[in-house]
């Protein structure tokens, strides 16, 4: 592996797409963790095992690409 791809770290693009009116405020906390805001709104993260998981929690919200 060179030095250059070591570097470079894995991304993902997060999307959401359905309201966060009547979920539970712990989604709506995950949702407010990811870093979006409004409907479809999108925020590129860091590819980790906690964004990960966040993403599985409130999946039936969000789009990943």
């Amino acid at each position: 592996m060179t030095k250059e791809a070591a570097n470079q770290k894995k991304t993902l693009t997060v999307t959401l797409i359905k309201s966060i009116n009547g979920t539970r405020e712990s989604h709506r906390a995950t949702v407010r963790g990811l870093g979006l805001r409004r409907m479809n709104s999108s925020r590129v993260l860091e590819d980790t095992d906690a964004v990960r998981g966040m993403i599985n929690k409130v999946s039936y919200l969000v789009k990943v690409s």
